[in-house]
C-alpha cells in the first residue's frame, strides 16, 4: 500500500474574489511540478466538436491553472486539434499522450512503431518535445520486449520526451513496476478502482490518476455501455447509499473528484471535458480540500469490503 502523505499544494489560497485555480505539486521526482487537476483530452477528438469548442475549454483550462493536458492517438482528432489550438501558448503546458499503437505502415508495439509514433506525437502537436509518453495498457509480454523499450530509451535521450511512463493497471502494471525507465504512472484511482495504489507505485514515480469520475456512470450508462462503463456501474451500485448520495454540494462528483485528487500518492487527476462549466465545477469541488477523514476511510473500507481489480 502506498502509503505517503499527499502531495502538498504550492500555490497560495485563492483571494475570495478570484476564482480557484488548480493548485500545483511537485510531479515526484521529476523536478517540475503539475497541477491536482489535468484535462484529459479524449472528448476533444470527437469529429462532431466545434472548434471553437476546443478553443474555449483550453482557453478556460489554461486561465485556471489546469496545464497539464492528457491525449492519445486513439483519440480521435485530440492531439491534431491540440497542436493547432496551443500554438503561441504551449510554454508552461505539459502535453502527455500514449505510444506503443495507430502508426500507418507500422506493426503495434515495436520499436519502429514506437519511433514512428513519437515523431508523430511531436508533427501533430507541433511541439519539439513530449512532456510525458505513456506505453498505452500493453500486456507484461510487451514490456519485455527490448526493441520497444529501447526505441523508448533513445526518444527520452535524444529529448524528444522528458519522461517515459506506462499507463494502465493489473499484470500490465506489475511488469512496468520492475522496469527503471518508467518514472510516471497512469494508473485507475476512484471510488471503486484503488488497487493501484492499494499495492503501491515505485518511489518517486509521478502518479496520473485516471478515471477519477467512473466515467460518470453514476448519471447514467447511455446507449450501448462499454463492458467497463458496466462493470463500473455494477461496483458504484454496491456503494453504501452514503456514498451513492452524499451531502456535498457536488453530489458525487464531487466526492470522487476530491477523494481521488486528494489520494496519498496522486500528483494529477485526469478529467475530460469539453465545457469550462465542468473545470469550473471541479475546480470549485478542489478548492473545498481533501475530504473529512471519517469519509476517506468510509470510501477506502467500502472498496476493501470487495477488493475490486483494477480495470485496463
Amino acid at each position: 500500500m502506498n502509503d505517503a502523505r499527499p502531495p502538498e499544494a504550492s500555490s497560495a489560497p485563492a483571494r475570495p474574489d478570484t476564482p480557484p485555480a488548480a493548485p500545483r505539486r511537485p510531479f515526484g521526482a521529476h523536478g517540475f511540478d503539475a497541477p491536482a487537476l489535468g484535462l484529459g483530452a479524449g472528448p476533444l477528438g470527437a469529429a462532431s466538436l466545434e472548434e471553437d469548442a476546443v478553443d474555449r475549454v483550453l482557453g478556460s483550462a489554461l486561465e485556471r491553472g489546469v496545464t497539464l493536458i492528457d491525449t492519445a492517438p486513439s483519440y480521435g482528432r485530440s492531439e491534431e486539434r491540440l497542436g493547432r489550438h496551443l500554438e503561441g501558448r504551449r510554454e508552461g503546458v505539459l502535453l502527455s499522450t500514449k505510444l506503443g499503437y495507430g502508426v500507418e505502415g507500422a506493426p503495434d508495439w515495436t520499436g519502429e512503431c514506437i519511433r514512428r509514433g513519437v515523431h508523430q506525437a511531436l508533427r501533430r502537436l507541433r511541439t519539439e518535445r513530449l512532456d510525458l509518453a505513456f506505453l498505452h495498457s500493453c500486456p507484461p509480454e510487451t514490456l519485455a520486449r527490448e526493441d520497444v523499450l529501447a526505441a523508448l530509451r533513445d526518444a527520452v535521450e535524444a529529448g524528444d520526451v522528458r519522461g517515459a511512463g506506462y499507463s494502465g493497471d493489473g499484470p500490465g502494471l506489475r511488469a512496468a513496476k520492475r522496469e527503471p525507465l518508467f518514472g510516471a504512472f497512469q494508473v485507475s484511482h476512484n471510488l471503486v478502482d484503488q488497487e493501484a495504489l492499494e499495492e503501491g507505485l515505485p518511489a518517486g514515480a509521478g502518479v496520473l490518476a485516471k478515471r477519477p469520475l467512473l466515467n460518470a456512470v453514476f448519471a447514467g450508462l447511455g446507449d450501448a455501455p462499454s463492458p467497463d462503463r458496466l462493470e463500473l456501474r455494477q461496483r458504484f451500485e454496491r456503494l453504501p447509499p452514503a456514498l451513492r448520495a452524499p451531502a456535498l454540494p457536488g453530489g458525487v462528483a464531487e466526492l470522487a473528484l476530491r477523494f481521488a485528487a486528494f489520494a496519498p500518492g496522486v500528483h494529477t487527476t485526469l478529467v475530460g471535458t469539453t465545457r469550462p462549466a465542468h473545470l469550473e465545477a471541479n475546480l470549485d469541488a478542489l478548492a473545498r480540500g481533501p475530504l473529512p477523514a471519517s469519509l476517506r476511510e468510509a470510501i477506502r473500507g467500502a472498496w476493501a469490503a470487495h477488493r475490486w481489480p483494477g480495470l485496463v
